[in-house]
């Protein structure tokens, strides 16, 4: 019978798919806990095999037999979970429920098993004495200290605690995301006077019109909290009442006091963050997790940010003061509250640059800008990216494409999906469905995905970008060419598996191409002549690129501080979500206090994502970026030289060495921060 099963469930037969890609059409939501169920149970079985060797534990037997073990739980817990964030529904999130607990079970089983930490630790212990290569080196040094980081050192009531505590934080993770998705869904603004629509462009008006025909109401237009439809209305909509209606609600989302409120599971984490740090030995959490970063400590964290924060200040207040004085000038508001930012931002970068997002966008269709990024990679690495209508798809909007090299070798699976629906979440992200690694037996190459949420084709209009978008599908793509490039011999150590304020460099340095015009005049053509964007539109760009720069660093910088102030503080003295971050904010807040609001119920980021006291990396990896691009632009955009440099030490090395490391490989010296603030405006200094 169990063989029978595992026949019939397509998650754990043979795929027998072209590149071994997910059946996507096979898989039924009854499949995913008996997979996950027989995985874990494999996987122990291939624990119990390193655990029971004979011989003496050696870097074979041991660390790169752990490396292997579970190789069936993870390839069917990421289909899952990928499943989860890209196409849910009640049922699955259901399951997640189920689903996350078990895996924190078996990954504390895991680390908190004696036997197989004494096998590691005495491999660890004789590592001077190994002739090990620096990949294999890394490996041995991030296997031990997993386990210690896990808890193996730990007497057994805490390591019984920690289990209790994962678990946990496990489930409370997920039901902020269900929260926040349920919340984003449910509302919608119903409008049936066209009068309300003024200053909307066409394409927007359709859109809304589009969505309520989707939703039952037909002859009226309907606007959602999903950023294609919310982004627009609060740029673009003249009736401010209801701009602020609309920011109230995408700022009150999961700060209700309903069955959706967010607040209780955000003091829960932190606390159960905290207490996990200290059964570890780390003062925060904070610490415990900038142990394994290149910032290394909060201190440092707190120190970068600041800098930036007293560099970017006095420029984000002239900015406002700008604005301020400009919406004045046209009977605007004074002073103007955030529902009014982007509206009049919008109307002066207009009138300072002749430039606004609607006289691009017909430029940016998004096949095109799709064959501009696949162009920028072939230039720079010589990839070719080919659609296959032969390869399952979990949803009919995603496209499927196999990558080759200048040879036709295959190098890796690319899924694309583009469009907002009420089963994936808000934001864009790249993910994976496969790894990499190279084995003496076999090899196996990646499976990437991006998934963002663009403006849908309507009736009469194809999916049209804005310049945002444009750099948004890039950055994805960024990372998306990091899993894909990814060489190295354990998945573990392979593509986007680094220190996480180094895994956004591949993808910050690739918006770096949409400024230039050597790269636009590849993709950017009008969607109805066929017209090349004008060499005037692409200066005007450049020009209008560090347009409220200083503003945009500060509210970078809000989520970052927020993010460490959370994971550094005592919990115990935290009473309230909002008057915690709104004390947090205040330095970084220039617009007028709006009540009953709050950021902290909906950061999927920290909360819901991996990105809990590393929000900073965004900022970390900017300094890397504009760094790195300084040498692009030095030498040429697409200068094959620079680029394989750039695919060598990063993006195929992966998380094989210290990154620091092989960023001085590439660049010949450590990055330089005046980089980051030339290119933003903030530092007129133009001398490295």
């Amino acid at each position: 019978m169990k063989e029978h099963n595992k026949v019939m469930n397509p998650l754990l037969a043979p795929f027998n798919t072209p590149f071994n890609t997910v059946p996507f059409s096979k898989i039924k939501e009854a499949h995913y806990l008996p997979a996950i169920k027989e995985a874990i149970k494999i996987a122990k079985e291939e624990i119990e095999e390193i655990k029971s060797n004979s011989e003496a534990p050696s870097f074979e037997n041991t660390i790169e037999a752990l490396e292997s073990a579970g190789g069936l739980l993870n390839k069917v817990s990421d289909i899952f979970f990928n499943i989860n964030s890209a196409e849910t529904n009640d049922e699955i999130q259901k399951l997640a429920q189920e689903i996350s607990p078990l895996l924190s079970a078996y990954s504390n089983d895991i680390q908190l098993d004696e036997q197989l930490f004494a096998r590691v630790k005495a491999v660890y212990d004789q590592k001077d004495g190994l002739t090990l290569t620096v990949e294999r080196a890394t490996l041995l040094d991030k296997a031990y200290k997993g386990f210690v980081r896990n808890g193996a050192l730990l007497e057994d009531g805490d390591k019984e605690r920690l289990r209790e505590i994962d678990k946990e934080l496990a489930g409370l993770s997920l039901k902020f995301g269900e929260h926040v998705l349920a919340e984003t869904n449910a509302y919608t603004l119903v409008l049936d006077n066209e009068e309300d629509l003024k200053g909307l462009p066409e394409s927007a008006v359709e859109a809304a019109a589009q969505t309520a025909q989707e939703k039952g109401h037909d002859g009226k237009w309907v606007i959602t909290l999903d950023h294609p439809s919310y982004g627009p209305f609060l740029t673009y909509a003249d009736n401010r009442k209801l701009r602020e209606k609309m920011f109230l609600a995408f700022s009150r989302r999961a700060f209700g006091k309903d069955k959706n409120d967010n607040r209780d599971i955000v003091l829960k984490m932190v606390a159960l963050r905290k207490e996990r740090a200290n059964l570890l030995g780390y003062k925060t959490h904070a610490d415990f997790v900038l142990e394994r970063r290149m910032a290394e400590s909060p201190d440092k964290v707190f120190d970068f940010l600041n800098n930036l924060l007293n560099q970017a200040q006095p420029v984000a207040r002239e900015e406002l003061q700008e604005l301020t004085d400009y919406a004045r000038q046209n009977r605007g508001p004074d002073p103007l509250q955030r529902w009014d930012f982007a509206y009049y931002a919008e109307k002066l970068k207009k009138e300072k640059f002749s430039i606004e997002d609607e006289l691009l966008k017909p430029y940016f269709k998004l096949e095109n800008v799709v064959d501009g990024v696949f162009q920028v990679s072939n230039k720079l690495y010589g990839l070719n990216f080919r659609e296959r209508n032969d390869i399952d798809k979990y949803h009919p909007d995603v496209v499927t494409y196999e990558v080759t090299d200048e040879n036709g070798e295959h190098v890796a699976i690319f899924y694309a999906d583009f469009f907002p629906r009420a089963g994936k979440r808000n934001g864009a992200w790249m993910t994976a469905f496969q790894g990499q690694f190279k084995k003496p037996e076999k090899a196996q190459r990646p499976h990437a995905s991006i998934v963002c949420n663009f403006t849908k084709p309507t009736p009469s209009k194809p999916s049209l970008l804005t310049f945002n978008e444009v750099t948004t599908l890039f950055h994805e793509f960024g990372h998306a060419l990091h899993g894909m490039l990814a060489n190295g011999h354990y998945e573990s150590l392979s593509g986007t598996h680094v220190y996480w304020d180094f895994v956004e460099l591949p993808s910050q340095i690739l918006e770096n191409w949409c400024y230039e015009k050597e790269c636009l005049d590849l993709f950017a053509r009008h969607y109805e002549t066929g017209e090349k964007i004008p060499e005037e539109y692409v200066q005007r760009i450049k020009d209008s690129a560090n347009f409220n720069e200083g503003l945009a660093t500060i509210r970078q910088l809000s989520f970052a501080l927020l993010d460490m102030a959370w994971h550094t503080t005592e919990p115990e003295t935290i009473k309230d979500v909002a008057d915690f971050e709104r004390e947090t904010l205040d330095a970084t807040n220039l617009f007028p206090k709006v009540d009953g609001i709050n950021m902290s119920c909906a950061f999927g980021h920290i909360f819901q994502g991996g990105y809990s006291s590393g929000y900073y990396s965004y900022k970390w990896a900017e300094v890397l970026d504009a760094d790195a691009f300084e040498f692009f632009k030095e030498k040429g955009i697409f200068n094959r030289e620079v680029a394989d440099l750039f695919k060598k030490h990063i993006l195929s090395a992966g998380g094989s060495e210290h990154p620091m490391i092989l960023y001085k490989r590439f660049r010949g010296k450590e990055p330089s921060p005046q980089a980051l603030l030339r290119r933003a405006g903030i530092l007129k200094d133009k001398v490295a």
